[in-house]
């Protein structure tokens, strides 16, 4: 079954990804809120999401849809063993049910093995250890048609500069991510039509080695072999916020220099750990969030918006935990539409003769859709 293409404003389709359906809501100061499902239960939730009308994709971690062990790093390729048999059901699932995949990414975070970093890790044997985990990746991504591989930064990175090798971190990370194109060519997987550095300023250590979409965009041009291989997935509002960088500037930047491949959606408080909130959801940022879809509208991008984020804690019911994810669901998807629906009202030459004050709230009173008689009416005294 194909679905059509969302196609609303500069959203061509809706991603919801395992990893967001089947978080279980720990965070570093208390365990799960809700039982932990498989990932064929998660495939179920976006399944009846796909026929809902909810969602048209989906993408993942490796370790979202099979236990990796490192002892075994290709059992993805052995027909008879238990990671095959479920990602053979899973992918009969989506394609059931309508729903391509936008990205596979590989987990280089959760396993202790990693805690020093993966691609950056200072031991050789745990870089290549790393990189046949990205391989297994690759090959997993492949058999679901995945259209991109993403990099997320996962623990490479640092907490005390001085133990850092600086002449040859940064060289490893590019021998890592050049292997992933290498890899892509010597296997001949044609599902991917380029790969993804996702940034991030200090998730999960205290300092990352990239850690805004500017220093993604400078690596990629400046250290890799393929640079019109790669562009950048920004995580918009969390991640540019938590160093309190604006997303719209993210977006106009990324875009210009031809590098947004696609965009993780979701909110976050500026300046805090990463909250991860649902798109819309939390104290601030509205405005930036509706002028980023303006932004993407105004200079003509088109693709994939794909969510990243949780539920909050306090909307976790374990007793219905299914419902509560499919909620989840649904209200990411609201927030989707309500934000271009918001920017669409930013249209036109509305600014022309405004001052900058004037134009930003001349721009709110559109967004809010006030009147603007009564608004000039109620601001002078008679």
């Amino acid at each position: 079954m194909k679905r059509k293409a969302y196609n609303h404003g500069p959203a061509t389709m809706r991603s919801m990804p395992f990893w967001c359906v089947g978080n279980p809501l720990a965070d570093p100061f208390g365990g799960k809120v809700l039982p932990g499902i498989s990932s064929i239960e998660v495939a179920k939730i976006l399944c009846w999401a796909a026929d809902e009308g909810l969602i048209e994709a989906t993408s993942f971690h490796d370790d979202d849809l099979v236990p990796w062990d490192p002892k075994n790093p290709e059992d993805d390729l052995d027909k008879n063993s238990s990671a095959y048999s479920t990602m053979k059901t899973i992918k009969s699932m989506l394609d059931e049910a309508g729903i391509s995949v936008n990205t596979a990414t590989c987990s280089l975070h959760g396993n202790p093995v990693f805690r020093n970093g993966g691609l950056t890790n200072p031991d050789p044997k745990i870089r290549a250890l790393a990189r046949k985990k990205v391989e297994r990746t690759l090959r997993i991504g492949s058999f679901f048609g995945a259209k991109h591989y993403t990099y997320w930064v996962a623990r490479d990175g640092f907490e005390v500069p001085v133990a850092v090798k600086w002449k040859e971190v940064y060289n490893w990370l590019a021998e890592g991510l050049d292997h992933v194109y290498d890899y892509i060519k010597a296997k001949r997987l044609k599902n991917y039509i380029g790969a993804t550095i996702e940034p991030k300023p200090n998730e999960p250590r205290g300092h990352m080695y990239l850690p805004t979409s500017g220093h993604a965009v400078g690596f990629i041009c400046g250290k890799l072999r393929n640079p019109d291989f790669w562009g950048v997935n920004p995580e918009l509002l969390q991640h540019e916020s938590m160093a309190l960088m604006n997303g719209v500037q993210a977006l106009g930047y990324l875009t210009t220099m031809n590098k947004l491949s696609f965009l993780h959606f979701g909110s976050q408080i500026k300046a805090q750990f990463d909250n991860d909130f649902p798109p819309l959801i939390g104290p601030e940022g509205l405005k930036e969030t509706v002028q980023m879809f303006w932004l993407l509208d105004q200079v003509g991008w088109k693709g994939v918006v794909e969510f990243d984020c949780h539920m909050l804690r306090t909307d976790a019911d374990p007793d219905n935990a299914d419902e509560c994810r499919k909620k989840f669901v649904r209200n990411c998807c609201c927030a989707l539409t309500i934000s271009i629906e918001l920017a669409s009202r930013l249209k036109g030459g509305w600014m022309k003769g405004l001052t900058e004050t004037e134009a930003d709230l001349a721009g709110i009173i559109r967004l809010c859709a006030v009147n603007p008689a009564k608004i000039a009416a109620k601001t002078v005294s008679r």
